[in-house]
This record gives structure tokens, C-alpha cells and sequence, in this order.
């Protein structure tokens, strides 16, 4: 079975975690822990003022996580160093009030308060709550003031935390068959070159790939490319004008893809700027505008649920 390293391409912009989902059925399979006032035992208490406070571990690095797209089965894993980036991301881009319930909808009044990287297990917070975590885990404090929400925990409702974010896909090649190649004699752009290759192999022979989007998509990133070219734009990166040939192409996209184009949502309100007096207009469409993004988003939730 393949196994697939999610990675963080800074480069790219959009990638990271922008949400904590609570779950019944967390895949990195740690629940996590409901304090109570006396937050130094492990066991749920009624008091009458409740802290309303619950600690678990968001990522836990190179972990085997089972996925399955269609009749494609393969297990995702992420580094020490893609948890340590992408807890940081997490904090400096504030997205520490984004709460989701079951990856579903967004709900108020749940935000991660504490957050931090076990690096000495047997010496870290994380031993009060015996949540086993290990060096290297991102644990997280979430506070509770959802009366709803809250209930729901003490229920059991929800029994751990999952992540929701956009990743690179990176394949993790048998190193047998790599074992006589020196990596001192690969050079950085050798090295990026391939990668690129094992990812785009891996989604045209691999992976599911989808082209049902609207054709109003593909004519508004044809519209963004046949303005570039006439009056020339040194809007966007290349990664978008990427996506703006693929689209205008009709070539099929990758689940990577799509989660791209759903997380552009962000740029919304900049989707209005006439091309010739700003990036946001032409960027917008080259994303495939408001039909694109509204398909990457419909079909992203579609996608996930079938897997």
C-alpha cells in the first residue's frame, strides 16, 4: 500500500490547517481529555462551575492515517518538521478560533487556547492527561464556551480533535530502489524536479481525477489568460496561471487541486477589481471565478464524503 507525506509548501500561500474539527472518531485515534475544575485528574467531574476546557493532540507525526479514494487505498503520514510548521502556521495566520464539529460546519465559542510541541513525553503536560503522546506531537488546550458544544462533550458526543487544511501530496518512494543514489549529488532543482514528477504521476495514474466543472469556470480562466497575453500582468504566482491553463484546457483535477481552488474563497472580496487596476479581479477568474471556486468547495465536501 502506498504511503503518501503530506507536506507544507510555504511558497504556495494557501497551505496549512485552518480549522480543529471535534470528532467522535478521530483518525490519529488519541481522545482527548474533558478537565474539569480539578484539572489534574483525568476523570470527567460535575462541579458547579465547570472550566469547560478539554486538551488533546491535534497531529501526531509520522503516523500511518488509512485513506481511500474509489478503489485507491493508500495511508497519508506527516514529519516532525510539517507538525512543528504547521502548528506554527496555525498560530501566526490566527486561526485559532476556527472550530468545526464532525468537519461539517463551523461553530462559535470553541477556540484553542494553549498550544505547544511535546518534546520530553514523560516530563510533559501531556503525562497529567495520559494521552501517550510522544516527541514531537502538537497538543492543544481548547476552550469551550459553547453551552451546546459543550454538552455534546460531556455526552461524548465528540471524543477527539482532526485537522482540516490544505497539503502538498508527496509519495514516499521505496528507498531500496533508491539506495545507490547519493543525495550529496542531487541538486536542489534535481531534487524539486523530482518530486514534481512523482506527484504528477501519482495523480494521473493513481489518484481520481475530476473535470465536471462549469463551463463558466473554464471561460473565465480563459478570459484571465487571453488578457495576460495581450496586455502582458505581472499579477499572481505561477502555480496560478498553472491552474488557469488547466482549467481553460479542461484537463481534469486532482483532489489536491480542488482543495486548492475551495480555499481561494478567501480572495472573495477582491474578485471585483478591474484587471487593469489591480490583481484581484484577474486572479479571481484565473482561479475560475465564483464558479470555479463555488465547484471546488461542492465538490471537495462531495469527494470527502465518499471516501
Amino acid at each position: 500500500m502506498d504511503t503518501i507525506e503530506l507536506i507544507i509548501d510555504e511558497q504556495l500561500g494557501e497551505e496549512g490547517i485552518n480549522a480543529i474539527s471535534l470528532v467522535e472518531f478521530p483518525a490519529i485515534e488519541e481522545n482527548f481529555v474533558a478537565l474539569s475544575k480539578d484539572q489534574h485528574k483525568v476523570e470527567f467531574k460535575t462541579v458547579d462551575k465547570e472550566k469547560r476546557i478539554i486538551v488533546g493532540l491535534a497531529l501526531v507525526p509520522d503516523k500511518l492515517i488509512y485513506r481511500r479514494r474509489g478503489d485507491y487505498e493508500y495511508n497519508i503520514t506527516f514529519s516532525k518538521e510539517t507538525v512543528r510548521k504547521a502548528s506554527e502556521l496555525y498560530l501566526k495566520r490566527l486561526k485559532n478560533n476556527n472550530t468545526t464539529l464532525e468537519h461539517q460546519e463551523f461553530t462559535s465559542g470553541v477556540s484553542v487556547i494553549e498550544s505547544w510541541i511535546v518534546e520530553d513525553p514523560s516530563k510533559d503536560k501531556t503525562a497529567l492527561y495520559n494521552l501517550n503522546a510522544k516527541e514531537g506531537d502538537w497538543a492543544v488546550v481548547m476552550k469551550i464556551d459553547n453551552d451546546a458544544v459543550w454538552q455534546d462533550v460531556k455526552n461524548g458526543k465528540y471524543l477527539g480533535l482532526s485537522i482540516e487544511g490544505i497539503f502538498s501530496d508527496k509519495k514516499q518512494e521505496d528507498m531500496s530502489a533508491v539506495e545507490d543514489i547519493n543525495i550529496e549529488d542531487i541538486s536542489e532543482e534535481e531534487a524539486y524536479e523530482m518530486i514534481q514528477d512523482i506527484i504528477e504521476l501519482m495523480d494521473e495514474e493513481k489518484l481520481a481525477s475530476y473535470s465536471d466543472y462549469p463551463k463558466a469556470a473554464k471561460n473565465n480562466a480563459k478570459r484571465a489568460l487571453a488578457y495576460k497575453k495581450k496586455n502582458g500582468s505581472s499579477c499572481g504566482t505561477s502555480v496560478g496561471w498553472t491552474r488557469a491553463s488547466q482549467l481553460a484546457s479542461g484537463k481534469a483535477l486532482s483532489r489536491s487541486t480542488i482543495a486548492r481552488m475551495a480555499s481561494f474563497k478567501r480572495h472573495q472580496q477582491n474578485k471585483d477589481v478591474p484587471y487593469s487596476e489591480g490583481c484581484g479581479g484577474i486572479m479571481w477568474d484565473a482561479w475560475g471565478g465564483s464558479a470555479g471556486v463555488n465547484w471546488a468547495i461542492s465538490k471537495l465536501k462531495k469527494i470527502d464524503n465518499e471516501s
